[in-house]
Order: C-alpha cells, then structure tokens, then sequence
C-alpha cells in the first residue's frame, strides 16, 4: 500500500470488487481494493447471464427483457425490487460485453453464448442466458480469468492491498469517509481514509455459524456443507453498526451435492469447505432429477424442479436430508443427457463434467463410504439405513409409472423417468451444498446503501452477494449465471457510480 489515502476503496477483490475497481479507476478515481485473503481470480465464475449481449446476438438468442424480469419477480413472490431487476437487465450486456472486449480477448478467450435452456413444463421454466467465458481452444471455461479482470484493474491504476481485513467503516459528520482495516500477517491496524467512497464488495455469510443461525436458521439444518469459505458477513455488519438496512429474510443458491455420512444428524452437521477444489462430500449428480426419497424411503416430491427445491422439500421431512436411488445404467452418457440439465450441472461444455467423470466421481464417493453400492434393493435399504420394506415399494411403484411413461404421482417429465430395475444400486445421503447467502444491504438504483429510514448512506456502496433487494429465498437456478452476473454488473456499476 503506498499511501493510505484514495479516492475510494474497494473491500473485496472477487467478482464485484474487481469490476467496481476496474469500473472507478477506468473513470481516473484513485482506488485502494483490500481483501482479506491472498488472491480472489479464481473465485470468478465463468457462466455470466445477460440478454442482448454482442455473443448472444451474434449466437441468435433472444429473450424478451419484461417476460424474464417478470419470471424473476414472480419467482421470487414479489419479495425484490422489481426496479433492481430491470437495472440489470438493462446493464447486463455492457458488463458482458466489456469483460469480452477489454478482458478475455487480449489473451485470446472469449464470451460465447449458450444458446439453448430445454424446459418441458412451467416448473422448469428457464431462459438462455448463459454468457461463458471460454478458452481460447473453444473446449472449455477460462478458468481463473478473474486474474485477467485484477490486472486489468491494476493496468487502469488501481491498487491491490492483499491479506487486509475490514474492521469497520469511519463514518464523519454523518458520510463514510474511509475504512479501519488490519494487516492479516502483522495484525497491524491501518486507517485508511476515502475521499470520494467506499464499495462494499464482501460477500456473503455462509461461513459464519451465528449469523447463519440468526438470519437463516432453516438453512443451517438443510446444508451439510458451505462452499462459501470467505463469506464471514463482515462487510454486512460493519455496514449495519453504522445504521444500514439489510434483508428481512434470507436468500441463497443451494446445490443438491453434499452426500453425507449414512446417519448423519443435519442439525448437528455443517462443515465449512477450506480446500476447493477438492470439496468434501461433492456429488455432481445430486444435481439430476433421479428418484429420490425421504428418510422413511418414500418418494415425497418432483424431483425435476431447481436444485434447491429439494432442500426445501426436504426440510418438511424427518431428518432434513433426502437419500438418492440410481443404478448403473443410469451413469451412461445416453441417459444422463437425457435430463437436459442446466448450467454447471449440464452433461458437457458448457457443463462440468463429463459421463466419464460423473462415474468416476462416484466411485471416489464409494471409496469414502459417502456412495453405497448393492445387488438389491433390500442390500442398498441397509446399507442407507432406510426401511426396507417402504423403500421396495417406492421403487416398485416408481418403475411401474417408468414403464408407463407418467409419473402420476408427481408429474415428473417423462424424458426425465429411468427405471430402477437393474442392479447393481447406487444411493447415497444427500442434503445440502450453500454456495452463498443472497441476502444483504438494502441498495438504490445507483448501488448507494440506504439506511433504515430509506435515506442514502453518503459514501458508502454496496454490489454482489452483500447487497440485497434482488434476490429471496431460493435461487433461480435456471437462470444460468444470474448470480455472477449480479455481482459483475451491480459492481460495474457501483465503481461508476463512486467514481463520479
């Protein structure tokens, strides 16, 4: 850090904090981005929604702005303002567009569009909305690009203080006016002042077991596993003990892949995962609308619904977790295509994995005791520690409707019925993966954190997962890269805002 003066400071250099300091310092402000941690580029994700990008138009994708801005309202019952939706929809491409232009295509990777969402009935409905930042070669991801977005952010003049932690916000005569922050490595206190502002950019609070149990409770029995390792909601606090307004209720993006030790007790289990890539407990094909049940071994829902649906459906059931039921056939590539799955879960580029991987992935979850292998349907009940009897009988009554081609039960799609008929068994205890925690400070249009009275905070920020007003309860999932996007845009848009 040379000085301990700027223009504004950034606190957080992950999605929305790299491209608000990009953003400010393109408009010539003198920018400080602090972050706790060594690094942040490899936490940019690389599916980013938007409508009417360059990619998308050149792919032939259209969506009609009003009709997914409804989608999301209606989703979400009401409980967002509307105003922030139609603000990124409206700012989604210029975002996209930039990062192509300015970002990944001087060092030869790409934006491509994903131009297909298959969906059959309204449950599933969904939108192509996918931006991917691809590699140069057109196989993959460019993984680890937000490299690329930091360094952009340095080329324009911004600075980089690594391993600085926010302590709390310097509020004089009633305007934020800069940050008192401490060096991780020395425990140093620094005060650092902000002539213009200060962008809160810090994430969420998946980490953080108190405030999990005060702001989601329910969230804390439904997940096994939080892949949000940074997100303490220090950036959240901070900003309420100077009189900021959050979210009444909670909001987070949920992944159906945290297998679980047989008799797990969810209420009693939440590991917080510090070695990604490596997540402990990940299963990928949690996420495919396979026969599930509840601990009883009945089936107790659609499975073919947005990941998070059956953390919630669960939540209605004895224990909070849910047991998943497959079969060997089930792992070829022809009958996981099938599903026509979304986003990372899709089979495929511009997906996760391949069949090859799934297979393989479950194999290493045998190998831990996470995934039980059996020749019958009594063996895999044990094994699972599920009633016998209830279980041959949903697997029973689940083949007969296979064969018929209706789920008259529950009204799955057909194309996403495949018969348990064949051994060897698969299953495995699964509840939930917390991504992040969506909930956060009340912003305006301009990005400008509001207080309790509704009255504008002067020199304070906010953008990605620690602003609030877009998104509640659970996350639509098939809107593929709504939450990157939100981030990236919202912070685009709070560097500019600041910077004025």
């Amino acid at each position: 850090m040379k000085k301990r003066e700027y223009e504004i400071i950034v606190v957080g250099a992950s999605n929305a904090g790299g491209m608000a300091a990009a953003a400010a310092a393109e408009k010539g402000a003198k920018v400080l981005v602090i972050d706790k941690m060594g690094s942040a580029g490899y936490l940019y994700r690389e599916t980013i929604a938007a409508i009417h990008s360059k990619a998308q138009k050149k792919a032939g994708v259209e969506i009609d702005r009003n009709e997914l801005v409804n989608f999301l309202s209606t989703f979400n019952q009401g409980n967002v303002d509307q105003r922030l939706l139609n603000t990124w929809a409206d700012n989604s491409s210029e975002m996209v567009d930039w990062l192509d232009e300015q970002v990944l295509r001087p060092h030869g990777a790409y934006i491509k569009a994903t131009p297909d969402a298959y969906y059959e009935t309204e449950r599933n409905h969904a939108f192509p909305t996918g931006n991917e930042a691809t590699a140069p070669d057109g196989k993959y991801w460019q993984m680890g690009y937000g490299n690329w977005v930091i360094a952009k952010a340095e080329e324009l003049g911004a600075e980089f203080a690594w391993h600085t932690k926010l302590e709390k916000l310097v509020v004089e005569h009633g305007k934020v006016t800069g940050v008192i922050a401490k060096n991780m490595k020395t425990q140093e206190p620094l005060a650092i002042k902000a002539t213009k502002a200060v962008i809160l950019c810090t994430g969420g609070y998946g980490s953080n077991q108190a405030l999990m149990a005060k702001w989601n409770p329910l969230g804390l029995k439904t997940n096994v596993y939080t892949d949000s390792q940074r997100d303490d909601g220090s950036g959240i606090t901070a900003a309420m003990a100077i009189g900021a307004a959050k979210d009444e209720e909670p909001a987070s993006i949920v992944f159906n892949r945290g297998a679980v030790p047989v008799g797990t007790n969810a209420e009693d289990f939440y590991e917080v995962d510090l070695t990604p890539p490596d997540d402990p407990g990940y299963l990928w094909l949690g996420s495919y609308p396979m026969l599930k049940v509840n601990l009883n071994g009945e089936r107790f829902f659609n499975e073919s619904a947005p990941y998070q649906f059956q953390m919630t459906a669960a939540s209605k059931q004895l224990g909070y977790l849910s047991a998943m039921i497959w079969t060997e056939d089930t792992m070829s590539d022809e009958n996981l295509k099938q599903y026509h799955t979304l986003g990372c879960s899709r089979l495929g580029f511009p997906g996760i994995f391949t069949g090859e991987e799934a297979r393989k992935e479950v194999n290493d979850r045998l190998k831990e005791g996470l995934v039980q292998k059996a020749d019958s349907i009594d063996e895999l009940a044990k094994k699972l520690g599920l009633p016998a009897n209830n279980l041959n009988k949903t697997v029973e009554r689940y083949n007969e409707m296979v064969a018929s081609g209706s789920d008259t039960d529950f009204g799955k799609e057909s194309y996403r019925l495949e018969p348990v008929a064949k051994p060897p068994y698969y299953g495995a205890i699964i509840g939930g993966r917390l991504l992040a925690t969506l909930d956060g400070l009340r912003v305006n249009l301009q990005m400008q954190v509001i207080n309790q009275q509704g009255n504008v905070i002067p020199g304070l920020y906010a953008a990605g997962n620690c602003s609030g007003g877009f998104f509640w309860g659970i996350y639509p999932d098939h809107v593929p890269g709504l939450t990157a996007s939100h981030a990236l845009t919202f912070g685009r848009l709070a560097g500019k805002y600041a910077a004025e």
